[in-house]
């Protein structure tokens, strides 16, 4: 199979739609939405006017450069803001009330670049946000590190780098590396070295290898691929969201917690639609993992991840995740620019969540997990 067989390497379709694409406890009480619907309209303007002073901390926004968005075919975002870490996306955080951004590269990165190209890649991106935008605008940004994961063990010595020398926060990746997901053997050494550096990864979705687009996606009638359908199915509708989980159960299947049982990380858009099939999961994989692994199924999600609401400001959907996972593992983002950071605030201050609850996941889970302050 070529490296043209899917057409996501090779996209050009405009910006309207992929934004079209991407831009889309509680336990035992009333959900938050419910609890929304019965104060009414009223309560809920009053709950927003008390949480105005909110601050935020967004753990999951976007940048790029010309020379990334040209290595990923990725050109048509260059009117999106990407790019632009100034006075645009200063601007948009403060309309919004967005105190600080912790930054990372736009999917995929330079994960799939192998050898010294890669590396070298990933070390320039770096160094660009610390020289650029976290020293022009000290505070109001922080970093994920790029790495470049077709080599592991220059990833981990970036990531370790970038940590020490610059003050990166962890790193993040993006779906499937190649053929292979963070399970892996051949990723042990970065997983042992961000366990050791007592700093999160961060796994967000990525573009789906070509023989998974053949089979799943590229069925869509012809007569309708000036939309981009297939594409748009196969990564921001749906099957990169899917994947992100698919990737989690493999880890803690796997035996990743159980050898790293420090090892933290976060997944984003309210938990990939891992809410939804929480309970069934654990139910169905109790069972058969339960001489395998050293802990209960369930308990991997409690110690080992942690939750972000990036791009995704539905109340019933953090109902659910708070159904399931406790308060002090959800934190905010806004998925700039592919979602507007001042509806992600907005919808946020008006949640009818106790203020205490709406601290830690606005900022002070993030100020936690990251030791950083507002």
């Amino acid at each position: 199979m070529t490296s043209d067989a899917n057409p996501l390497k090779r996209l050009t379709m405009g910006r309207r739609g992929f934004l079209a694409g991407t831009a889309l406890g509680i336990g035992g009480g009333l959900s938050t939405h419910a609890i929304a619907s019965r104060a009414g309209a009223n309560e809920t303007s009053e709950i927003s006017l008390r949480d105005q002073d909110l601050p935020f901390i967004g753990a999951e926004e976007t940048f790029s450069t010309h020379e990334l968005m040209v290595l990923n075919d990725r050109l048509f975002l260059e009117d999106t803001g990407l790019a632009e870490i100034g006075p645009r996306r200063i601007g948009a955080m403060d309309e919004a009330g967005l105190n600080v951004q912790i930054l990372s590269a736009h999917t995929p990165g330079v994960q799939n670049v192998p050898g010294r190209k890669g590396i070298d890649f990933a070390y320039r991106l770096n160094k660009m946000l610390v020289d650029g935008p976290m020293a022009t605008h000290p505070g109001r940004f922080q970093a994920f590190a790029t790495l470049p994961l077709h080599s592991p063990e220059a990833s981990a010595d970036e990531l370790e780098r970038t940590v020490r020398e610059d003050g990166f926060l962890g790193c993040l990746t993006n779906g499937i590396i190649g053929k292979k997901f963070l399970d892996h053997p051949d990723f042990e050494p970065l997983l042992a070295r961000a366990e050791a550096l007592d700093v999160p990864i961060y796994i967000h979705p990525g573009l789906p290898p070509d023989e998974v687009f053949q089979i799943y996606y590229s069925n869509m009638r012809p007569e309708y691929q000036k939309e981009f359908q297939d594409q748009v199915l196969s990564i921001s509708a749906y099957g990169w969201h899917q994947e992100v989980v698919t990737q989690c159960l493999r880890m803690i299947t796997s035996g990743v917690f159980d050898r790293h049982p420090k090892l933290q990380i976060i997944i984003g858009h309210m938990g990939e639609g891992l809410p939804f099939f929480y309970k069934r999961i654990v139910e169905k994989m109790s069972e058969v993992t339960e001489s395998s692994l050293d802990r209960p199924f369930e308990q991997y999600f409690h110690d080992n991840f942690w939750f972000t609401t990036s791009a995704f400001p539905q109340t019933e959907l953090l109902d659910l995740l708070l159904k399931y996972i406790s308060v002090d593992r959800v934190m905010f983002a806004t998925d700039y620019p592919f979602a507007n950071m001042k509806t992600q605030t907005d919808w946020f201050r008006a949640v009818a969540l106790s203020r205490e609850a709406k601290e830690k996941i606005a900022f002070r889970n993030a100020e936690k997990l990251f030791g950083i302050k507002v």
